[in-house]
């Protein structure tokens, strides 16, 4: 034993090197030092003619451990550890299960060959965290695969498959028996037998050399295009270059001073911080860990439509089978071919084989008969956004479902305890809000009503992850947390046009900012017709903040629904998703104007993005002054996962806090003295937490 997590040991001729730092054995300073002094002991020891790395537990190594980013590290530094390793005068292996991320996979590299079980996945993800691999990673990449596959690698973050991996020599075996320690044996076995010598990474120049000199400008421009917002990326490429045109000390220099650049953006901490949101909300405050969960095991959804049948198919992706009912025979039909031929394009992207979209399809039981609901454990309303509707589907699933089973709404607006009240059981009704295309995006907004059960909400949150998504927990209000927050920009964005600026200046303002889409391009993704229907009924309702008639209305009556009838705000060439200026919808808007006697100006960029992000923070904030969303990192995941705020600036909130509170508050007084209305009434929580000095996340 060398210390409590790294131990040595000899097996015959091999000298074992074990890492045991449960769960998943991240390279903390115990590691650190201890594989330093393991890697000593197996050098020193005269019978070992070779050593083997390899770690108990249900993965490899998965990397440094992301709560240390931005502390001092004690020495010995992961660098350190790794070049102990490349410059071993013993044949080193290492033995790979479960995952070889980051800095675990940097010292993998290290080591002279590599073997991994057959289920083993290696990668480089520093990329997702506003980071690059800083030990060398970079350039013992390209000398294992080649600097155009390392780059693929390192810039999409993903892991790749042991196969995949074998196929592109960043590991020398794969395996396919179920012990790590004997297949590592076996490679050892096998080299001492052909008499294999110490083979550092670093040394390698063959995958290097004959580089096409084109390589790096191509990936530049790409990301120039791509995400030209992104720091670390672009430093990615850089360093690759580096492995390719230095000498490798001269290369490892250089990538460690762009890894410190890297450490030192503040885009670094926006995307640890959503990496850490995503887990954090799963933890609901004053909920119990120990509460019980429901039995869920056969799911029906109602409504075979797009947000019926994508809400399926997350729930066949992962096993469960479901009833998918309909009112009408043709309808259902529709539903069903359409989740096939979603299936089917999966396939041909290689996602997918033609026997898990046969077994995907065998879970779907359609039904027109709400009797087949009668022993399901979770029922998913998704049928049209009209709450007589859906209370008229829920007196009937009170009438036919068992006791005990979860009776969800899809609804995205509508009065979750309204819909409750045409239960006997309000106990077990829930909101289960997907977002568009239900089978892609992954937040789940639930919904607690004012009567659901403590264990109802366990379970859907327990679902949530099971299926792949994100769930956050909010309460009842119009919109409940994301749609409210996007009502506010949606109407801000239209009082912006009004007064002189264009949609397509208003969308360049938010994409320069980071999102993926412009407000307008979002709405004719989703149809336009979805949000006019929302406010015809908030308008039969007489609710004062529904917005009057206006010509994004008048698109809706003309049919203009958006992409999937070819034109909405922007117009579509066929097959094409890409918004084009349309004319005509240029002279509807000053039409608009004219009739309202509307006196265009120019509008500058800046006070669009200000205009449009300050009047959601503030509406945020009084979510939370409601106790709509319990903590500020909720609203950070709502708006990372359903509506893609830029991840690298952490989350609506988590900018905010950037930005400065006091800032943004002025702001705020400053458009409420001089646009006037109630969503620039500056919410008393904002007014409060900027005269203290405070951001959201202090809460």
């Amino acid at each position: 034993m060398v210390n409590s997590v790294v131990s040595y040991r000899r097996v015959g001729r091999v000298g074992v090197i074990t890492v045991d730092y449960p769960p998943v054995n991240a390279v903390g300073l115990a590691v650190r030092a201890g594989l330093v002094a393991a890697l000593a002991q197996g050098v020193e020891d005269a019978d070992a003619a070779l050593l083997l790395l390899t770690a108990n537990g249900r993965t490899f190594m998965a990397g440094a451990d992301i709560r240390e980013f931005g502390k001092p590290h004690q020495p010995p530094v992961l660098p350190d550890v790794i070049a102990a390793f490349d410059a071993c005068p013993k044949p080193t292996i290492a033995a790979i299960h479960g995952t070889a991320l980051g800095g675990g996979l940097e010292i993998a590299m290290a080591c002279h060959y590599r073997v991994a079980l057959s289920s083993a996945k290696l990668g480089l993800p520093e990329v997702k965290l506003g980071l690059m691999p800083g030990s060398g990673g970079t350039q013992r990449l390209p000398r294992l695969i080649g600097p155009a596959k390392a780059l693929d690698m390192i810039l999409s973050g993903d892991p790749v498959s042991a196969s995949q991996a074998l196929a592109d020599g960043l590991i020398d075996a794969m395996d396919d028996g179920d012990s790590v320690l004997e297949a590592g044996l076996r490679l050892a076995d096998r080299a001492r037998a052909e008499g294999w010598p110490a083979r550092p990474t670093s040394g390698r120049t063959d995958r290097i050399t004959g580089t096409d000199p084109t390589l790096f400008a191509t990936h530049r421009a790409a990301l120039a295009k791509r995400v030209p917002h992104l720091f670390s990326p672009h430093r990615c490429v850089d360093a690759v270059e580096a492995a390719v045109t230095l000498p490798f000390a001269d290369g490892v220099a250089r990538e460690r001073s762009l890894f410190l650049a890297c450490m030192e953006s503040p885009q670094r901490a926006g995307l640890i911080h959503a990496f850490f949101a995503e887990r954090e909300v799963a933890k609901i405050p004053g909920l119990p860990t120990d509460t019980p969960k429901r039995d869920v095991r056969t799911v029906a959804v109602i409504g075979a439509g797009t947000m019926g049948g994508g809400i399926a198919m997350c729930f066949t992706n992962a096993g469960f089978p479901v009833r998918l009912l309909d009112s009408g025979a043709d309808a259902l039909d529709r539903g069903v071919q359409a989740i096939r031929r979603k299936h089917e394009a999966s396939a041909k992207r290689g996602k997918l084989t033609a026997a898990q979209v046969d077994a995907r399809m065998a879970l779907i039981h359609p039904t027109l008969s709400y009797a087949d609901l009668s022993d399901a454990d979770l029922v998913i309303e998704a049928a049209f956004e009209s709450l007589e509707v859906k209370q008229r589907i829920f007196a009937e699933l009170d009438r036919v479902c068992k006791a005990g089973a979860i009776l969800a709404t899809n609804t995205s607006t509508l009065d979750i305890n309204a819909i409750a009240d045409a239960t006997h059981r309000p106990q077990d009704v829930v909101g289960m809000h997907f977002f568009s295309p239900a089978n892609v995006m992954k937040l789940l907004e639930n919904v607690r009503g004012a009567r659901t059960a403590d264990d109802v909400v366990a379970t859907v949150m327990d679902l949530s992850r099971r299926i792949g998504k994100v769930g956050v927990l909010v309460g009842v209000c119009y919109g409940f947390v994301g749609n409210r927050i996007l009502h506010q920009r949606g109407r801000e964005s239209m009082a912006l046009i009004d007064e002189g600026a264009s949609p397509e200046q208003v969308d360049r303002v938010l994409t320069a900012f980071g999102f993926p889409l412009g407000h307008f391009a979002m709405t004719d993704l989703a149809g336009i017709d979805v949000g006019w229907r929302i406010r015809e009924e908030r308008r039969k309702a007489g609710d004062p903040e529904s917005q009057a008639v206006n010509w994004l209305d008048a698109l809706a009556e003309q049919g203009r629904f958006g992409q999937k009838t070819g034109a909405g705000v922007y117009r579509y060439e066929p097959g094409s998703r890409t918004p084009l200026p349309d004319p005509a919808v240029a002279a509807l808007i000053a039409e608009d104007r004219a009739k309202r006697g509307l006196t265009p100006r120019a509008v500058s960029d800046d006070e669009i993005r200000d205009r449009c992000l300050y009047v959601m923070v503030n509406e945020a904030a009084k979510i939370l002054e409601e106790g709509i969303a319990a903590r500020a990192v909720d609203i950070d995941a709502i708006w990372l996962h359903g509506y893609r705020f830029p991840a690298h600036r952490g989350g609506l909130l988590f900018w905010a806090d950037h930005v400065g509170l006091p800032v943004i508050a002025q702001a705020i007084q400053g458009y409420h003295a001089t646009l006037g209305g109630h969503p620039w009434e500056l919410s008393p929580l904002l007014r409060r937490l900027a005269d203290e000095g405070r951001g959201f996340h202090s809460l």
